[in-house]
């Protein structure tokens, strides 16, 4: 798979000469892709939109036909014409079109593992992160840590007929294909009776997206691997929700602060504050079916900022918050590796009695893509700690962990935390006493600017409560 990549990426280099950029490119795969994956299952397209249509023209007769097969393919209905919707041919010279369609013709796509077939669109992103490609982070979250998540969680369809599951910042859909491949391997291959397998195939799987692009590529990548799923396009945390909940939802919300600069009206906020990821928690609890579970990325800067008490108040008094997964420095490397991230658990409907905080990222050495990658071995005991109960009530024990990086908090001890999670800490940082194993400069940098957009966040509410304050007066 990887000399696939290899292939892909090589000839990305050489389109960049033709104005065709990285984002594009993928797409462009994206849709080759599928007319040949259409074609080894021998799937019925409309008339001259086939693979094989394609791989018999050449010069400008192959560009103009391409242009008129997308067009076509647009205006079908359902899932075909949602992922065609718009679509645009951005080759326009016909020998490099015609070197693309030769280089995806050499696999048979069908034949390859359903797993893999992912990996030839997550590993074009990786590596378009890793030189630097702006907005590369905001489509790919770790598999390793997907998966880690979806084996805590059990996102089971089996378990009622009405099973939803949602990611409400689904990217390209990779939480949702886990939950799918978890699925697959619980069940020894995927089979299911009749109605239950039309169920999931096409009312199971829900998402959505703001950006058009990954929401693109996630109809492709879930249609890759036999679902047909409902993402919107739109913006999760200012548009008013539709009414329907969802059993579980596992999510990343894109990381920073850019577009937040207001708070979303809607009245099933408690809190009102215009960060991103703390209405993204809010969000999450509004969404959820009562008894619902859900898994959320956060970095660490929502465990202390402005109103993150609040709101994680807000969180234990109505969820169970059972678990916290401390990630390990350098998660998200390439795309962000001197963000902090955690992995916060919790059912709907429960307070929260106790939460139990795994650390596996205090004098764990920094992940690197090539040194120290990130791989399943580094949650193996969190997931023996996590127990085999989705809600998190299996039996737990500190001494679980041996090298003490388990340990749990009474809802006692949060509140007098004022219920910032970030300070549910207690194993000693040995790097901190050594001058010579310092973080990387990059990372002090990112923690600095954490901690001043917090302090600035919390400035700006004094002002606020200041301006009201007056304004009352006069």
């Amino acid at each position: 798979m990887s000399d696939i990549v290899q292939k892909l990426w090589g000839f990305c280099h050489t389109l960049r000469h033709e104005g065709i950029d990285y984002g594009d490119y993928i797409e462009q795969i994206t849709y080759l892709l599928f007319l040949k994956m259409a074609d080894e299952r021998e799937i019925k397209l409309p008339e001259a939109c086939d693979w094989q249509s394609l791989k018999e023209k050449s010069g400008t007769e192959l560009t103009e036909h391409y242009n008129d097969a997308l067009r076509t393919l647009g205006k079908q209905e359902e899932l075909l014409g949602d992922i065609f919707a718009g679509a645009l041919s951005r080759f326009h010279n016909p020998v490099s079109l015609k070197k693309i369609i030769s280089l995806i013709d050499e696999t048979e796509w069908t034949g390859l593992d359903i797993d893999v077939k992912a990996m030839a669109f997550e590993g074009l992103l990786e590596k378009a992160a890793s030189e630097g490609k702006k907005g590369a982070g905001q489509y790919f979250t770790p598999r390793i840590v997907i998966q880690t998540i979806v084996r805590c969680t059990k996102p089971d369809p089996r378990n009622h007929r009405d099973f939803s599951i949602m990611d409400p910042a689904c990217g390209t859909g990779g939480f949702l294909v886990c939950a799918y491949e978890w699925l697959k391997a619980v069940t020894g291959g995927g089979a299911l009776e009749r109605d239950l397998a039309k169920k999931i195939r096409y009312s199971t799987y829900f998402g959505q997206e703001l950006v058009e692009r990954p929401r693109r590529l996630a109809l492709m990548n879930l249609y890759l691997h036999g679902i047909e799923p409902e993402i919107k396009l739109g913006d999760s945390i200012y548009e008013i929700p539709e009414s329907k909940k969802f059993d579980v939802v596992l999510t990343n919300p894109p990381f920073g602060t850019k577009g937040a600069n207001q708070a979303p009206v809607r009245e099933d906020f408690v809190i009102e504050t215009s960060n991103k990821q703390l209405n993204f928690i809010q969000h999450v609890m509004t969404i959820l079916k009562p008894g619902g579970r859900a898994a959320i990325v956060v970095p660490d800067n929502v465990l202390f900022a402005d109103q993150a008490g609040e709101v994680f108040k807000v969180l234990c008094e109505d969820c169970d918050l059972h678990t916290v997964l401390r990630l390990p420095d350098g998660t998200f490397t390439p795309y962000s590796p001197g963000t902090k991230t955690n992995v916060i658990f919790f059912t709907k409907g429960i307070p929260t009695d106790r939460t139990w905080v795994y650390d596996c990222r205090t004098n764990v050495p920094k992940i690197t893509k090539k040194d120290r990658p990130l791989t399943k071995e580094h949650f193996a005991e969190f997931e023996k700690c996590f127990g085999s109960d989705p809600n998190g009530r299996a039996k737990r024990e500190e001494k679980d962990s041996q090298e003490d990086r388990w340990r749990s908090f009474h809802i006692s001890e949060l509140k007098a935390r004022d219920y910032k999670i970030d300070s549910l800490k207690w194993l000693r940082d040995d790097s901190l006493s050594d001058t010579d194993d310092l973080p990387d400069p990059e990372e002090l940098a990112a923690e600095a600017i954490d901690e001043l957009e917090a302090a600035l966040g919390e400035l700006n509410a004094i002002l606020d409560l200041m301006g009201n304050g007056y304004a009352a007066e006069e």
